[in-house]
């Protein structure tokens, strides 16, 4: 989790490990909701993950990295984050372990944890194509698409915002 990021409710961690304790999964992950950095009540993008399918990889799909909570045999097996990526680590490791490790995760249908806008990979354009060519390394470098899953991942996002303007209405 973030330095400014908090969970959604103070039962997250009882829920998550009632799961790893009730499964034998390598994961778990949930829901995320940014939301503003003045005002936390006030959800900018909601992102419903859905269900994990490896199919959905090369499709640009991978859970909100802050709601992700690990057994320590994936870091021991796959290994910790590159720190060769200076924006897209967290992205390079998820896809090492989902697509190389083929890791299991559990679902859980809810928002987990909230994160303020204005963070390190979208506070300026040129941040913005900075992560996006790191994004797009990081496909590459663990085989699971190139231009078009970096397309599919970004243009994805739009979705999150539509979302939370139909349940606000």
């Amino acid at each position: 989790m973030h330095s400014d990021d908090f969970f959604a409710s103070g039962d997250v961690l009882a829920k998550v490990a009632r799961v790893f304790a009730q499964s034998d999964v390598d994961g778990v992950y949930g829901d995320l909701q940014y939301v503003s950095a003045t005002a936390t009540d006030r959800v900018i993008r909601h992102w419903q993950s859905g269900d994990y399918c490896a199919s959905k990889l090369g499709r640009g799909w991978m859970p909100p990295h802050p709601t992700l909570y690990l057994r320590r045999g994936v870091f021991d097996r796959w290994g910790l984050y590159d720190t060769s990526y200076r924006i897209a680590a967290d992205y390079d490791a998820m896809l090492r372990w989902l697509a190389h490790g083929k890791i299991t995760l559990a679902y859980i249908p809810e928002v987990l944890v909230k994160m303020r806008i204005g963070g390190e990979s979208n506070r300026s354009v040129g941040r913005i194509v900075s992560k996006s060519l790191e994004d797009y390394r990081a496909l590459r470098s663990n085989r699971v698409g190139g231009i078009g899953t970096l397309i599919r991942k970004n243009t994805s996002k739009i979705s999150h915002f539509r979302l939370r303007e139909r349940r606000s209405q």
